[in-house]
């Protein structure tokens, strides 16, 4: 019979099949990964010419921050929760965002 050309057919359509989803997913994962620290980089790069450590400057608002750097909101706040510079105002007003070493130490 030629039943171990088929099966030899399936198999190496399975392994290249799983192989080239193995590729797709580090691309995807690289390309969200150079995106992110693209956003991180407009971000950090504002906030430090933004801020001073002086009164009603230490912190900018999210959509301050979003409006200058082409991000949304949503965007901004993830992008600054997740970078170890950035940390979140318990002042008063509420999604306000400051330096460390501007301001507040580590």
């Amino acid at each position: 019979m030629c039943s171990e050309p088929v099966i030899e057919g399936i198999v190496v359509g399975a392994v290249g099949g799983g192989a080239a989803g193995l590729v797709v997913c580090f691309v995807q994962y690289a390309h969200e990964k150079a995106v992110e620290w693209r956003d991180m980089r407009r971000v950090m790069k504002w906030l430090r010419k933004n801020t001073r450590d002086a009164e009603n400057e230490r912190h900018r608002s999210t959509r301050a921050i979003a409006s200058y750097t082409n991000l949304t909101e949503d965007r901004v706040r993830y992008i600054c929760s997740i970078h170890e510079e950035i940390y979140l105002s318990t002042g008063e007003k509420p999604d306000m965002w400051g330096v460390y070493g501007i301001g507040r130490s580590y």
